[in-house]
């Protein structure tokens, strides 16, 4: 489904699958242009990996010889059923595993987040020589598990809730497309385990006030019926919160910004009806209080069809 350490480096992909888990990960996700058939039902596993060893603290990229290389490894179940063929509903829920190749701070693991979405299309028209479509999707997610917050960059997720609304327009024209989307990530605050902290300033409570969050992504390429190829590039920015503070651990609430580059590729088995293949990877480009990643992820899905009709050669169609 469309870490958030996700979509990245090892704690931003955390935070992109609190908003919608990774969003490059699985056919027809939150952040696509994909809608599912109504009564069709698509779901399946997927797995991504990511790495880094050098991060910026603040605007200072350096490395840390007592982290080592970070990795993060998810492995998640995620569905989407069409309500219609304009209105469909989305899930996901990852379970996350991280270590430090060096040092002395433990790895942490466990089920992370899970997030549900609502996809709607409601405007769909010819302009010119293409396809114009309108989107809007609402998702909201909460931990599943009492995961430690405040183990950054080995935690497993932020603990947070999370409401997004996200707006998004395709054009396509033939098999070439491109889609623009703008989200907005309203978070709850969160509750540490100790009685004070120091940010910018000296805070005597357990509870932390979370900075809101918002991204904009871009993604152009070729979609056919069984074949889906697109380049994107995505950029989360927090809305506040601070820089880690020289040679210190990062916090929850620091701001942690990220702008990455990615591919995808989506393959459509044509041996056997509603298999899907997917793949693709990313690289963070630049950042703030966030590793310099390289990710990967895979997965594999298939559609079951509930209309009690006669099977249709395709149950969904990546054509617009």
């Amino acid at each position: 489904m469309k870490l958030q350490i996700g979509k990245p480096c090892a704690w931003l992909i955390i935070i992109l699958c609190l908003i919608g888990g990774h969003e490059s990960l699985f056919a027809q996700t939150d952040a696509d242009a994909i809608m599912m058939a109504k009564n069709n039902y698509c779901s399946g596993i997927m797995y991504g990996n990511s790495q880094w060893d050098q991060y910026w603290e603040g605007t200072l990229k350096r490395n840390n010889l007592n982290l080592g290389t970070v990795s993060t490894q998810m492995v998640g179940y995620m569905g989407n059923y069409g309500l219609s063929d304009k209105l469909n509903v989305l899930f996901g829920l990852p379970y996350v595993s991280t270590k430090a190749s060096a040092g002395t701070l433990h790895g942490q693991q466990g089920l992370q987040d899970l997030s549900v979405w609502v996809k709607w299309m409601p405007y769909e028209k010819k302009l010119g020589k293409g396809t114009l479509s309108l989107y809007g999707i609402g998702g909201y997610s909460l931990p599943v598990s009492n995961y430690i917050a405040d183990y950054l960059p080995l935690s497993i997720g932020l603990h947070t809730q999370n409401l997004s609304l996200r707006a998004m327009a395709d054009y396509q024209v033939g098999n070439l497309f491109a889609t623009v989307s703008g989200t907005y990530v309203a978070r709850s605050n969160i509750t540490i385990d100790r009685t004070s902290y120091y940010t910018t300033s000296l805070h005597l409570t357990n509870q932390v006030d979370m900075p809101n969050a918002s991204s904009y992504s871009i993604r152009a390429g070729y979609r056919s019926d069984r074949l889906i190829a697109e380049a994107i590039f995505d950029s989360w920015i927090t809305n506040g919160g601070f820089d880690i503070t020289r040679n210190n651990m990062p916090f929850p609430s620091n701001r942690m910004n990220a702008s990455t580059l990615g591919i995808n590729i989506k393959y459509t088995v044509k041996a056997v009806q509603g298999l899907s293949l997917i793949g693709g990877g990313n690289y963070t480009l630049a950042g703030r209080n966030v590793g310099q990643a390289t990710a990967y992820n895979g997965g594999v899905f298939y559609i079951l069809d509930f209309t009690h009709k006669q099977k249709k050669s395709t149950p969904t169609s990546n054509k617009k």
